[in-house]
């Protein structure tokens, strides 16, 4: 018990700062919808399928690289454009808000620190396993907890901020978070190492870990994206429509993202694939997909709150203000608050010494 205390703590020393980091990033996610102040963030959707046709081939044809189309939590569709650059347009096609970098718009340099850390790939697998050893946390702590749990007393802040009653404190509201955080890791490690996932996953059929894109011709002229459009709706009417990306290498498709009733996630799973002339070369439906994939799809509305409506969003904030408060105050008291040792009293030695004498 005294060596796994011990790896607690380093450990936590450690990263509970990026743990922190992590969690208070990802809080203000949560509540992205809430914050953005935009002209017509909050319009209620009104889908147009010829009018949002007609916004997506003119933004294509001004080399817009994805289109990510007005939905319930944002009434805005949001152009990205290469080098960074994207704008926000109304549901009339209007634009109300531009940047020619991610640094301009804090929901987008927020997302990038909670997903890749500002560093891409490299950065998305280090918050992977930082989640890794947030599980490994929870496990850990659960156990040391059970040997003072006579002393447990519910906290969500230290009585003081001293190391005494800060280590107290953690031990306290960690055994109240334990089971958010266990799902919050859970969901965020099973979505960034997606081939052990895929292992994990196996009894329940086979997750496609990357989805093969077929190579297409490329196309004479501009692409018809509008009659893309037109083909997803008439395929899946009930469907809504989500996302338009633009082939990112030549022999690649264009891309339509839909989103069915049954779906979870947010932007959808359901794709269709287009050639450079609009001809429909693929459709990957989720409803036609394994009982993998169906609780693989899970995991991101779970994980940020997407799902479940207010309730959820706040046992989902529950558990990213939790993470925020155990790793800062637990890397506080580590590296900058040390417990002084008691002086033994002068009174003390004073009768040792009359004692020798």
């Amino acid at each position: 018990m005294k060596y796994l205390s011990l790896l607690h703590r380093w450990s936590g020393g450690l990263i509970g700062l990026l743990l922190a980091v992590l969690g208070f990033s990802g809080t203000i996610l949560l509540w992205e919808g809430s914050w953005v102040s935009v002209p017509g963030a909050h319009d209620p959707l009104a889908e147009n399928v010829q009018l949002i046709g007609h916004i997506a081939e003119r933004e294509m044809s001004a080399g817009a690289t994805r289109i990510t189309f007005a939905g319930g939590e944002l009434g805005l569709h949001q152009v990205a454009r290469e080098g960074g650059g994207g704008a926000y347009l109304n549901q009339h096609g209007d634009t109300v808000a531009a940047w020619s970098s991610q640094w301009q718009r804090p929901e987008l340099w927020i997302f990038d620190l909670h997903h890749h850390l500002f560093a891409g790939e490299t950065g998305e697998l280090v918050a992977g396993w930082a989640g890794v050893f947030g599980l490994l946390f929870v496990i850990s702590g659960f156990i040391l907890w059970l040997r003072g749990r006579a002393k447990w007393r519910p906290r969500l802040l230290p009585r003081k901020f001293q190391p005494g009653p800060i280590v107290s404190h953690h031990r306290d509201l960690g055994i109240l978070v334990a089971p958010l955080l266990l799902l919050s890791f859970l969901t965020g490690t099973a979505m960034v190492f997606k081939d052990v996932t895929a292992t994990v996953l196996s009894p329940f059929g086979k997750l496609e870990t990357r989805s093969r894109l077929p190579e297409v011709e490329q196309g004479k002229g501009p692409a018809p994206v509008a009659a893309m459009l037109l083909e997803a709706r008439a395929r899946f009417p009930e469907a809504a429509l989500r996302r338009l990306s633009a082939p990112m290498k030549p022999g690649q498709p264009w891309s339509v993202t839909i989103r069915q009733p049954f779906e979870w996630s947010m932007n959808g799973r359901t794709r269709l694939m287009f050639d450079g002339s609009g001809e429909l070369v693929k459709v990957d439906d989720p409803a036609k997909g394994s009982q993998a994939s169906s609780i693989y799809e899970k995991f991101l509305p779970l994980h940020s709150a997407r799902v479940g409506g207010l309730a959820w969003k706040l046992v989902m904030t529950l558990s990213g203000l939790g993470l925020t408060i155990l790793g800062g105050f637990g890397t506080w008291s580590f590296w900058f608050r040390r417990v002084k040792k008691r002086k033994r009293p002068q009174i003390a030695r004073v009768g040792l010494e009359i004692a020798a004498a």
